[in-house]
């Protein structure tokens, strides 16, 4: 449920009502509106007493959450969330373009990808340092050695690092290195994991499961949220379909109806989302057209030489042309798309 306080309650009368939450077994989360403050009381509402909470002080009404998701929900928030991290800002007007190859290789991969990168507007550098794939046999990522490698691109680009942790245990070292955590599809229902990133200093970009409803994937940024961690993007990466003609189906239509749904931003997938590189443009542009908050792109320099997902891939000039088409996308939109 969600207390609304009064535009003249004081701290102390906040103080008195988180305390009254709390001693009812509910967890109080505090919102800070520009005009009013509102208490999000999570937990098990068929609590009793749970309706005098509405006699407080400075109390000026109390109303039911009706969504699954109580933090993630536009009830809760009705203003829209900006995600930052260093170079990357989500969200406000502001397209974040996360993009960078599928896996780190090597120092010169990276560091000639990152540079490309911003030099065409890039926010934010991708690049994955563990690697779950689907055979034992696939290159599975160079573990810390990547993210050493990840934090050298930073240094020498000033671009926020993107990189995904696979589990609970490599949380506490991919922070050390990275400025958002990556949840991938394969993780969206780890829920230790969720829990993990959400107890984390780190914004966390949280991909859709190829198999998931949009319930589920908010009720996954639900335990991020929960764990104490606002600083939360989801990202639709496409879903499973009968269609053979892509990858994945990308459902563009997620971006708005989400965004109905939730104050949290939606950054699109369209490498994952389509599996092929000359689909990837298209795509990106018709994101931006349909109101994403941001997109994340896999790019690499020789994609018919990299190791993992060089089909879905863009050149450095294949990734130009496309940051050049969104530009034009995104001033129609009257919002920024890249860097600040």
């Amino acid at each position: 449920m969600i207390i609304v306080m009064k535009r003249s309650a004081s701290e102390q009368d906040i103080t008195t009502m988180i305390h009254e939450v709390e001693a009812r077994g509910l967890k109080a989360n505090v919102i800070r509106g520009t005009e009013r403050t509102v208490i999000a009381a999570v937990g098990e509402e068929r609590v009793a007493g749970i309706g005098s909470l509405e006699s407080g002080p400075g109390v000026d009404e109390v109303l039911p959450i009706l969504a699954p998701y109580k933090l993630a929900s536009r009830e809760l928030q009705p203003e829209s969330s900006t995600v930052q991290a260093g170079s990357l800002t989500v969200g406000n007007g502001q397209i974040g373009v996360i993009a960078g190859p599928c896996s780190v290789e090597s120092e010169e991969q990276i560091v000639t990808t990152a540079q490309a990168v911003r030099a065409a507007g890039a926010s934010a550098l991708r690049g994955g340092a563990f690697k779950p794939r689907t055979s034992p046999y696939s290159f599975q990522g160079l573990k810390e050695e990547g993210l050493q490698l990840l934090a050298e691109a930073r240094r020498q680009t000033g671009l926020a690092v993107v990189t995904e942790v696979v589990s609970p245990e490599d949380v506490e070292l991919v922070v050390e290195y990275a400025d958002v955590l990556q949840i991938g599809a394969r993780n969206m229902q780890n829920y230790r994991l969720l829990e993990a990133v959400g107890k984390s200093p780190r914004a966390v970009l949280l991909k859709r499961g190829p198999s998931a409803t949009i319930d589920e994937w908010l009720l996954a940024a639900e335990y991020i949220l929960d764990a104490g961690n606002d600083q939360v993007m989801l990202c639709e990466r496409g879903i499973r379909t009968f269609e053979t003609h892509t990858r994945f189906t990308l459902p563009l239509a997620s971006v708005p109806y989400v965004q109905q749904r939730t104050h949290l931003p939606v950054v699109i997938d369209p490498s994952h989302g389509t599996g092929h590189t000359y689909l990837v443009p298209a795509m990106a542009q018709a994101a931006i057209a349909a109101g994403a908050d941001g997109l994340i792109v896999e790019v690499h320099p020789h994609p018919e030489q990299a190791q993992s997902d060089g089909y879905q891939s863009l050149n450095f000039a294949e990734y130009e042309a496309m940051m050049a088409a969104c530009q034009k996308i995104a001033g129609a939109m009257e919002k920024h798309l890249g860097m600040l």
